[in-house]
């Protein structure tokens, strides 16, 4: 690939400067969204070619073309380049991009190959666009978005707007937790379906600029210096890959649904390329789901992994997102999975002895970004347990680093120098130097101070781009006026995920 090229950077005018800085980001947004609803009451109202023009319109929109920047700039991928080394860094190289972001002409670059680790051993693909690149799938993502929400499964969670992980569990809760839920759960796994969908049954099916979309899937990759052509799928790493996946997926639901009889219910959901879906019997999912499942992944290139893909009664438990779910009795219980705890607890370890010799409020920061992270995911399921596990690893981790640091001092004076600094017991904190005469008071988080709170589902049918729910996902966001509950106390949360 040849040495990074210098960033796009630094040296604009000042007049570029005060440009960008001056740019009413909100009325923007306002412009946008005002286009995006009109492209989903099209859809709504089956109006294709109204829903075509207004994507033209808007993907030649000048305040689209702001917000796509804006994006691929402030990412965390911002510091990241693609094949060209490039990045885009200063106002006047992003007014520059804003201008460069046209059709006519367009031709994407190969993407840069890199591997990233999965649990099991294996490596995922990772595939990474230039910036120009970049932009332009913002762009027309912001186009596409509308259509992919108003037609979307109403059961599916993942990589769409105002919904969550959390939405996807607490959906997995209302579907098994009553006495007379469903007890068997097909438990699907796509395999690699990211890189095997289907080129041309996304070219006749996806509703965008047809052109555009096939330079994007024929871009090819660069690995080892080499480059290679893609034949099939969507490149993990692209901003309007998860769209894409998630519009092939669109429709399983409705097909699972069509294939059992009418007096046998069953509940669906899915988050990305994992679902999960509940049935009376084994023999249900068994002759009815299964073969429903693969007839509909078939006709866009995909398959089930036979090594993932299982049946599992609701009383052996089985894992999703992260979460365990297990009924005892009549009683869900929904932990942490064991094996995201006991991974928890090695990245916490890694992270502590590679920074045995940092200084304290360096580890204290990156040591609560990690913990902090993993408890606000997992702080809607019943997570006390776990969250003491953690802590008292935390505790005796700190304990043990800091005895090393000071091996001739004793317990007592380590802990009035670490355990008292914050003024709380059991508290490890430091306290630094921020500036002359100023200190600062670091702290490790504890789990168990963020407590339990129960998470609120989104309505399956709102969809963020329809007028009718704009009150509905203000009250969501601000959380006034929808019901949404405090947080709770171990005993009250139990008695609602138990």
């Amino acid at each position: 690939m040849g040495k990074q090229k210098t960033a796009i950077s630094a040296g604009a005018p000042v007049n570029d400067a005060k440009k960008w800085s001056c740019i009413d980001w909100n009325y923007a947004r306002r412009q946008v969204r005002r286009l995006q609803m009109r492209i989903a009451k099209a859809v709504k109202e089956d109006k294709w070619n109204k829903v075509k023009a207004l994507q033209y319109l808007l993907t030649r929109s000048f305040y689209a073309k702001l917000l796509a920047v804006k994006r691929v700039t402030t990412n965390k991928g911002k510091n990241t380049p693609g094949v060209d080394g490039v990045l885009w860094k200063g106002a006047g190289a992003k007014r520059r991009a804003v201008c460069s972001l046209h059709r006519r002409g367009y031709k994407p670059k190969p993407l840069r190959r890199i591997y990233i680790p999965k649990k099991n051993g294996k490596k995922r693909p990772l595939s990474i666009p230039v910036m120009l690149d970049r932009a332009m799938q913002a762009l027309y993502k912001l186009a596409l978005a509308p259509v992919a929400e108003t037609t979307a499964d109403v059961n599916s969670y993942g990589y769409r707007e105002s919904r969550s992980c959390a939405d996807a569990i607490q959906a997995s809760f209302n579907a098994l937790s009553k006495p007379n839920s469903a007890p068997w759960v097909f438990e699907a796994d796509i395999e690699g379906c990211y890189n095997n969908i289907s080129k041309e049954w996304m070219l006749n099916n996806i509703p965008m600029d047809k052109v555009v979309l096939r330079k994007w899937l024929d871009a090819g990759y660069v690995e080892n210096g080499i480059t290679y052509p893609t034949r099939k799928g969507v490149p993990q790493g692209g901003i309007i890959s998860p769209t894409l996946a998630n519009m092939t997926l669109d429709g399983l639901e409705e097909a699972v649904r069509r294939a059992v009889p009418r007096r046998h219910r069953v509940n669906f959901i899915r988050y990305a390329d994992d679902l999960i879906i509940t049935g009376k019997s084994k023999w249900l999912l068994e002759t009815k789901v299964k073969p429903a499942v693969k007839a509909f992944l078939a006709e866009r290139g995909l398959t089930l992994s036979e090594e993932k893909t299982v049946i599992t009664h609701i009383k052996k438990g089985f894992t999703f997102l992260g979460q365990t779910f297990r009924k005892h009795g009549k009683v869900l219980h929904i932990k942490p999975s064991t094996e995201g705890v006991l991974a928890l607890m090695r990245k916490v370890g890694m992270l502590i002895k590679k920074h045995v010799g940092a200084p304290m409020p360096v580890l204290i920061k990156k040591l609560n970004e990690i913990l902090r992270g993993w408890a606000n995911y997992h702080r809607h399921v019943v997570s006390s347990e776990a969250f003491s596990r953690i802590d008292k690893y935390v505790f005796e981790r700190l304990k043990s680093m800091v005895r090393k640091r000071h091996r001739n001092k004793s317990g007592k004076w380590l802990y009035r120098k670490y355990w008292t600094a914050a003024g709380r017991k059991h508290t490890f904190a430091v306290i630094a130097k921020v500036k002359k005469g100023v200190k600062k008071v670091y702290q490790v988080v504890q789990l168990c101070s963020i407590g339990i709170k129960r998470h609120i589902k989104i309505k399956a049918a709102a969809n963020p781009y329809d007028p009718e729910y704009s009150s509905y996902f203000w009250r969501r966001r601000n959380k006034k006026g929808s019901k949404l509950r405090p947080a709770l106390s171990e005993r009250k949360c139990c008695a609602q995920f138990a």
